[in-house]
């Protein structure tokens, strides 16, 4: 992999709670304006490894590199590195007390330093891409799960990051309000957002997912094109994992 656009690159990753070690060295490398998808069974480590890229777990062993700078390196400003990592998680973790478009705001001044009035044009250019420019002085109690997380990663794009993160970001949501977070994604995808999505939408996966990633038991296992994990898995485990979703 040329390394030269390589904006996120993990090596020798290994994460333990313990005695439990939950990732085994993981490698894994991220290019600009891909989208990968991290598939597997249930406690395979993917949420674990998502969360070590921008140590909101501290990883046990091994680096993180981020558009060139380590975050394992001693002194360096790791608030000012996730600033470049967008987050999206399975709960929405909006402020309650907050309209949406305060919620969006408030990372916009305190971090960016932006003024009251870029703020909130940034905050209706958000709003306006996740299709709800209509809801920006309501409050997230009054909306939707699938409008909720919408809100979640309009705040999270309004920061401008190099890569986003997807933790299950859909796997709170009714079936009925899933699509509408997808498509959603779809648009960052196509704008040419750098992601990494751990998401059990395996159709979703399939049609926009440049990589797929499958892990299991804090490895990874196997990776290639969607065609190659789905249609032809060289691994006995991939190909047991993709029967079983398959039924």
């Amino acid at each position: 992999m040329n390394q030269t656009t390589d904006i996120l690159v993990a090596r020798g990753l290994r994460k333990s709670f313990g005695e439990l070690e939950v990732l085994k060295g993981i490698d894994f490398s991220l290019r600009q304006g891909e989208l990968v998808f991290v598939i597997g069974p249930s406690g395979s480590g993917k949420s674990t490894m998502l969360r070590c890229f921008n140590r909101l777990e501290e990883p046990t062993e091994g680096s993180v590199t981020i558009d060139g700078v380590n975050l394992m390196a001693p002194g360096v400003d790791i608030n000012s590195m996730r600033r470049q990592i967008g987050m999206v998680f399975q709960q929405f973790n909006l402020y309650p007390h907050l309209s949406v478009s305060r919620n969006i705001t408030l990372a916009l001044r305190k971090v960016l330093k932006r003024s009251a009035s870029q703020a909130e044009e940034t905050a209706r250019e958000m709003l306006e891409m996740v299709g709800l420019e209509e809801k920006a002085d309501a409050y997230p109690g009054e909306l939707s799960g699938g409008q909720q997380q919408r809100v979640a990663i309009a705040r999270a794009v309004a920061l401008e990051p190099k890569v986003m993160l997807f933790d299950e970001p859909t796997s709170a949501l009714d079936p009925e309000l899933v699509g509408s977070v997808l498509q959603v994604m779809r648009k960052l995808r196509d704008s040419g957002m750098t992601m990494v999505v751990v998401s059990h939408e395996m159709r979703f996966a399939r049609e926009a997912a440049g990589r797929i990633v499958f892990m299991s038991d804090g490895e990874i296992i196997e990776e290639g094109t969607p065609d190659q994990i789905f249609e032809n898995p060289s691994h006995r485990r991939t190909r047991e994992f993709v029967a079983e979703i398959s039924r």
